[in-house]
């Protein structure tokens, strides 16, 4: 098939490149940086430079595709630091741009990397905005087929906490303890979107995406046991506390915002109602899997 990429190649983009490529698809990678073009094509896929918040761009690398993946990224709307950026409203605007692409191009198969907390309109801070894409994704005529892939808490998510870890020997946030919860590694999200590429596509459909399920401190305390700190724990602090660290911090005030309804939606169990309703196999890199990888990024540091 002749499959065309968003996203780059990140934590997902480049080991669904390389395994669309070794399945003998012929692939096209959209990123915007030109010094990521011979890496792309190292992999054996070929690189569209562009823009996905420019549609006619859009609309001319789609054309011919028989499979479009669609992801938006925060960092594509602008810095999570500037603080006059509506960052919900770029990230619509991105579903947007890609809606009139599809129309324009005429692709008929779309696997779009949504999140969990899309299934509702809000009560789930920055997430909810994936609801608002899969709507505006769902506006496409029906004969255009749509996957909607909704990933779990990444792993890679810890790599924010390397500097509390470092300075306080701790992982904050405003939830914590002992309930298990979901997480997911970008590696198991790129096999399922390879895998459902090739499955038979028709009408909407969604699938939740998932490795492992493990508490807050239970990560606290096997990120300690491979980074050899005993004294790591996982601290949960009120919402107001991590609200006025963020924007202390610097970060947009949306996203701040954003981020602690999100952590309370975890906090009360919410966030996770719909993917235990729709549960699916969990995936093979176990956290367990996951923490030599933090572990050798820590001591680099």
């Amino acid at each position: 098939m002749k499959i065309v990429l968003t996203g780059s190649i990140g934590n997902i983009g480049k080991p669904l490149t390389k395994e669309l490529v070794e399945k003998g698809h012929a692939v096209t990678v959209i990123t915007s940086k030109t010094d990521r073009q011979q890496e792309i094509e190292a992999l054996g896929a070929t690189a569209a430079i562009g823009s996905t918040q420019d549609a006619e761009f859009l609309t001319a690398t789609f054309k011919g595709a028989d499979i479009v993946y669609l992801v938006e990224i925060w960092e594509v709307v602008g810095s999570l630091f500037d603080k006059e950026i509506d960052f919900l409203e770029g990230m619509r605007q991105i579903g947007r741009n890609y809606k009139q692409a599809v129309e324009q191009s005429g692709v008929k198969q779309i696997v779009h990397l949504s999140s969990i907390g899309a299934h509702a309109e809000k009560g789930f801070g920055m997430l909810s905005v994936h609801h608002d894409v899969e709507t505006i994704l769902n506006q496409l005529p029906n004969d255009v087929s749509i996957k909607f892939m909704r990933p779990v808490n990444f792993y890679t998510n810890l790599y924010r906490s390397m500097q509390t870890i470092k300075e306080q020997s701790a992982i904050v946030a405003n939830y914590g303890g002992d309930e298990k919860e979901p997480w997911v590694s970008p590696l198991d999200i790129a096999s399922v979107i390879a895998e459902e590429m090739e499955k038979y596509f028709t009408g909407r459909t969604f699938r939740y995406i998932a490795s492992d399920e493990i508490s807050p401190n239970e990560v606290a305390a096997l990120v300690g046991e491979a980074i050899h700190n005993k004294d790591l724990k996982w601290i949960a602090i009120e919402d107001e506390q991590l609200l006025n660290g963020m924007l202390g911090f610097g970060l947009n005030p949306e996203m701040a915002k954003g981020l602690v309804e999100m952590g309370t939606a975890q906090r009360s169990g919410t966030l996770y109602e719909d993917f235990y309703l729709n549960k699916p196999i969990l995936g093979k890199v176990k956290f367990k899997d996951f923490v030599k990888e933090f572990a050798q990024a820590f001591n680099q540091k």
